[in-house]
């Protein structure tokens, strides 16, 4: 046995069935291997698109998602979905091939410092000298993975390490960091809280049903973030709705009048947390992420089995306020927004995921979630691109029907990957909102410029065409009454539906 098939031995043990890339030469072990195993390897048309489907898989199943790809020019085409899922703190095992090792450092055919690019853009980047270290990073990458999922962790193999022999591999043991020092801080700042406030981030999600049970008993109102959307119903008067640039009214007056500020698995970006507040508890098991005066490092479950809560009364207060945000154009004909509109309706109980763009804006102003993960897009590093092969993980992870929502010039990022969807059958339903220009870009032209609009003007092809020459069916709506008739319908993907929309600004945050 070499080390490219105890690697493999070791993702089966661990627990990984589906890895998303393209074989190459230099990985070219790690895929002789793969072909004897049990793993699911979904074969797809671009290494960017790899990863992007390894995010959408764990943003969907909570298991870790792996891609795979061969030295520099598959390394590298991995870049853009790596620095998305790093910048999210998606736990991604990101699997490379290189040349030998005595290549290093020179200008050999495909050879470049690949463990230098990713150390900026992961959690870690490793480069295995031989195959004890390699088998040795692989256990701990994954044993980081599941315990701490605080990002992307990279692993640089060199062909010829990958064909070694002669190698050890042993068990490792380790303890989740964390320093709940604090602990009593936060404590007291509960104890003498008249109008506390949950802010609810993605890594709260698997503290889901004690969230709610602690909200619904203790009557302690609930925000928040984008990817924390759905961790209380957002149809619970609890759950007051978006923090941050895009709040609801509720959501900003509990968060100007809370006394006590307790923040769960939230990354506190800009787009949160524009300052901070007082009296913040801001939980969370990576360390660089921690602000306020009161942080706690640490797993949300730990901090919840460590704190008393109490009853307190002021959501009746709250409850007073008009929460309904204002979306204008919902029944004009034509409108982006009134046509995501009536997507949301049909598939409201299916997962959404969204691209980058003026529809990812719409998206989430209308979209309301019964449960974490109904709406799935990149947060902090928003490529265009993402949501068709993203789509694509989350229909393996899950098995279900998913619904893309995404513009005609993301679109075209990641078109290939049609293919992917129609060799996997997966039951995905590509809605492609076409108003044939980049729209943020114009309204940033001209809002924020005073341009005329310039290099934001898009030839599209046509989309129901496209479609079909990968074999998928696909229909156009010209209009809303179009669109509301193939509504109608059973749909079932694979399946891509043009929708015609006319060119409209998004409305902006208010300072």
């Amino acid at each position: 046995m070499n080390v490219a098939s105890k690697f493999v031995k070791i993702l089966e043990e661990e627990g990984i069935e589906n890895i998303f890339g393209i074989p190459g030469e230099q990985i070219m072990p790690v895929y002789k291997a793969l072909s004897e195993s049990n793993i699911n390897h979904v074969l797809t048309r671009h290494e960017q698109a790899a990863a992007h489907a390894a995010d959408g898989y764990y943003r969907a199943s909570g298991k870790i998602g792996v891609c795979i790809a061969t030295a520099s020019p598959g390394a590298l085409n991995f870049t853009m979905a790596v620095a998305t899922a790093f910048k999210d703190n998606i736990p991604l095992l990101i699997l490379t091939g290189d040349n030998e090792l005595k290549y290093r450092g020179t200008d050999h055919f495909q050879t470049t410092p690949q463990v230098e690019i990713f150390k900026n853009i992961t959690r870690a980047s490793y480069n295995p000298l031989n195959g004890t270290e390699a088998l040795y990073v692989l256990r701990a990458a994954i044993y980081e993975l599941k315990t701490m999922p605080k990002g992307p962790i990279h692993i640089n193999l060199s062909k010829d390490v990958l064909l070694e022999e002669d190698f050890d591999d042993f068990e490792l043991c380790y303890l989740c960091e964390k320093d709940l020092s604090n602990i009593s801080k936060a404590q007291e700042l509960i104890d003498n809280a008249v109008k506390p406030l949950f802010i609810l981030g993605a890594g709260a999600s698997s503290q889901r049903e004690n969230i709610e049970m602690l909200s619904k008993m203790y009557q302690i109102p609930v925000t928040t973030t984008f990817h924390g959307k759905g961790i209380i119903s957002e149809y619970d008067d609890l759950n007051l709705g978006l923090v941050g640039i895009r709040a609801t009214p509720r959501a900003k007056y509990a968060m100007e009048n809370a006394d006590c500020i307790i923040a769960l698995g939230i990354k506190a970006s800009e787009r949160t947390l524009p300052e901070i507040p007082k009296n913040l508890i801001h939980v969370n098991i990576n360390s660089d992420v921690l602000i306020g005066d009161c942080p706690i490092h640490g797993k949300v479950e730990d901090f919840l089995l460590e704190i008393n809560f109490k009853k307190v009364n002021w959501l009746s207060e709250i409850l007073e306020i008009d929460n309904e945000v204002k979306v204008e154009g919902l029944n004009e004909d034509l409108k982006p927004q009134s046509a995501i509109k009536r997507i949301l309706n049909k598939f409201s109980d299916n997962i959404v995921v969204s691209d980058a763009g003026s529809h990812t804006t719409w998206t989430t102003l209308l979209k309301k979630s019964l449960k974490p993960g109904q709406l799935l897009f990149s947060g902090a590093m928003a490529p265009m691109g993402y949501g068709l092969p993203a789509a694509i993980g989350v229909a393996i992870a899950t098995g279900e029907k998913v619904i893309v929502i995404n513009g005609d010039g993301d679109f075209q990022m990641n078109l290939q990957e049609l293919a992917t969807i129609r060799e996997n059958n997966l039951n995905v339903i590509i809605f492609i909102l076409n108003n044939s220009e980049y729209g943020i870009i114009r309204q940033w032209e001209e809002s924020m410029y005073g341009m005329e609009p310039y290099q934001i003007k898009l030839n599209n092809p046509d989309f129901t065409k496209l479609a079909s020459s990968y074999g998928i069916d696909a229909i156009r709506a010209d209009n809303l009454a179009d669109l509301e008739l193939i509504l109608e319908k059973e749909l079932i993907g694979p399946l891509v539906v043009e929708v015609v929309v006319e060119s409209e600004d998004i409305p902006l945050p208010k300072a």
